[in-house]
């Protein structure tokens, strides 16, 4: 934070493997897995914590993280002079011959951070989710509580609840009286039985008491020592829980459609789902806040460009692009071709995707790197596509890096 506020260690944790969003985790970590056309799934996270003045900030890998790490090293640097930095930190085996068991093994092992940075406060959030928000608000609520962690959550259809964390607050509508990892039927919120609260993965710890409960589960044979499935139960049963209400965050430029607005994009469908909420005409989620901006990486491109009749609507085109052909409700990377004749309806291209002449390309995700062949299509035969492709229970087809198409 800035200097005469609390001080505020960030720990991103950035070390899962991301199965379910296969094939685009084949080859790099979830949080390294481009998203929009030009950011990487981290970037949010650390937009978030950058803008609230949280300024010294690790972030925890382990699963194939050469992207993510090359992503942060090249992309996330801060002022020397100032002490600022974001760092990516592998797993090191500092406590013995293992690697992770869990998210809370994770900064178990890296509590060597806390030691050398000496924080007031720990925020401990997720690397995988698209959102904005300002972690200030939430620091003042957690400090002005007393609580030893504050976890921020978000009403989700209870339907939705085996996907989550699932937070019973109590009738303060501040303290947390359960903590329900992925339950299949918890009970619903009083004022609205059909919906719960979902914990967002982002935590804030006063120090001492992470230290302390971490080395309680550290001690437990029976835990499973995950932030969600260890440790917020064993602090929720020690009444040291609070709950934040993310409806009631705020940034600066925020529009009434897109205020509050988080969506975990672990699956292909929600993926692919998130990327529909940015072409509206009112998006869903605005990229073009300038007052709350995503950082990322800025490609030396030349502009887009339209040729031979190409026509681009209600889509995202990103620097580098040629477009030669048709593209609607799609995003496109930087340095996508389509050229004449071609077809993209409702997709996402990674960086460098080449659709060639009269190719038809509905509803896919193409990695990085693939070439669809001149007159080929993929979404036009759903048995040939289920043969050949990766396809999501929506019907997302998805290509990993650089996959040949026939």
């Amino acid at each position: 934070m800035r200097r005469g506020g609390p001080s505020v260690l960030g720990i991103v944790l950035a070390g899962g493997e991301g199965k379910r969003l296969m094939p685009l985790t084949a080859d790099r970590a979830k949080p390294a897995v481009t998203f929009g056309g030009t950011y990487r799934l981290v970037d949010f996270v650390l937009s978030n914590l950058v803008n609230a003045d949280v300024l010294r900030i690790c972030v925890l890998t382990q699963y194939k993280s050469h992207s993510l790490d090359r992503h942060i090293t090249t992309t996330w640097r801060m002022s020397n002079l100032l002490g600022n930095y974001v760092t990516p930190v592998p797993a090191q085996q500092r406590l013995g011959p293992r690697w992770y068991l869990g998210s809370a093994d994770a900064i178990l092992q890296s509590l060597n951070l806390v030691y050398d940075e000496r924080p007031e406060y720990v925020a401990v959030f997720g690397a995988d989710h698209v959102y904005r928000m300002d972690p200030r608000q939430m620091l003042a609520q957690h400090i002005d509580s007393g609580a030893g962690v504050t976890v921020a959550g978000i009403r989700v259809p209870r339907t939705e609840s085996s996907a989550f964390g699932v937070i019973t607050p109590g009738s303060d509508g501040q303290t947390v009286e359960r903590f329900l990892e992925k339950p299949t039927a918890p009970p619903g919120l009083p004022d609205d039985p059909e919906m719960v609260f979902a914990s967002m993965g982002n935590y804030i710890f006063t120090t001492k008491a992470l230290i302390e409960a971490l080395r309680r589960d550290a001690e437990d044979e029976s835990s499973v020592h995950d932030m969600g499935g260890s440790i917020l139960p064993q602090l929720t049963d020690r009444g040291e829980a609070a709950l934040y209400d993310f409806s009631a965050n705020h940034v600066p430029g925020e529009t009434t459609r897109d205020q509050g607005y988080w969506r975990d994009v672990g699956t292909l469908d929600a993926y692919y789902e998130a990327h529909m909420d940015l072409i509206a005409e009112r998006p869903a989620f605005n990229l073009y806040n300038r007052s709350w901006p995503i950082y990322t990486h800025s490609y030396q491109l030349s502009p887009a460009r339209f040729n031979a009749g190409g026509i681009a609507s209600e889509s995202i085109i990103s620097a580098g692009c040629l477009v030669r052909g048709q593209v609607t409700r799609s995003v496109l990377s930087p340095g996508v071709v389509v050229d004449p004749g071609a077809v993209v309806q409702g997709s996402v291209l990674h960086d460098n995707v080449h659709i060639g002449r009269g190719a038809v390309v509905r509803g896919a995700v193409l990695d990085k790197n693939v070439e669809v062949p001149p007159g080929a299509t993929i979404g036009v035969n759903p048995e040939r596509d289920a043969e050949l492709y990766t396809v999501s229970k929506g019907g997302v087809i998805a290509l990993g890096k650089g996959q040949l198409v026939t």
